[in-house]
């Protein structure tokens, strides 16, 4: 993987254990030459995240809508700020951007992010691998709703499956790079996929 999209919290919540693992995880990225696209913000993890590859020498795209391009919130140190119309501008230019993308503990957001990543792979649309870092066992409840999905009959367990979970950067980026997306049925064909994204 060249580049990897990381979504999670403009706040650092009340652990310091999840500070730890963003910066565990910027390091891992730089160290191994892998870009991190994310945000733009330099606050909360997203900050801490950012700052970490920095340190190291890394590659950091930030992408923020304009509305939230204002001094207190944007990151000005990076490698590149990308400033889009629209927060749906946002994810599309995230997706160009990256080979992968992985969940860091965070809100409304960050979850809207990563369930967006996971319906373009169910829908066959893209074939990334995408991952949560389990820190603290801060998704084990989210994960837990996935099962009732399952077990209800609204999600398939191989739509299921492709969500990559560990509570280790290390062994999570094993997983993505050995990750093959399951075989979906065409829903939409090619064209339709370039209007979806």
């Amino acid at each position: 993987m060249k580049r990897v999209a990381v979504f999670c919290g403009s706040s650092i919540g009340f652990n310091p254990i999840y500070a730890e693992e963003a910066k565990k995880l910027g390091n891992y990225l730089a160290k191994n030459n892998i870009g991190l696209v994310y945000g733009g913000g330099k606050i909360g993890m997203m900050g801490i995240l950012a700052d970490a590859v920095l340190e190291n020498n890394g590659e950091v795209i930030g992408v923020i809508p304009n509305l939230l391009r204002h001094e207190e919130m944007a990151h000005t140190k990076i490698t590149e700020m990308i400033v889009t119309k629209k927060m749906s501008k946002r994810k599309v230019t995230i997706s160009k951007l990256v080979d992968g993308y992985i969940a860091l503990p965070g809100g409304f957001g960050t979850l809207d992010e990563i369930f967006e990543a996971l319906t373009l792979g169910q829908l066959g649309i893209e074939t990334k691998p995408i991952g949560v870092l389990n820190t603290n066992g801060y998704f084990d409840h989210l994960l837990k709703q996935l099962d009732v999905m399952v077990s209800e009959g609204f999600l398939k367990n191989d739509n299921k499956n492709m969500l990559l979970v560990s509570d280790t950067v290390e062994e999570l980026f094993y997983k993505m790079e050995r990750y093959i997306a399951p075989k979906m049925s065409k829903i939409v064909n090619a064209t339709d996929k370039k209007n979806l994204i």
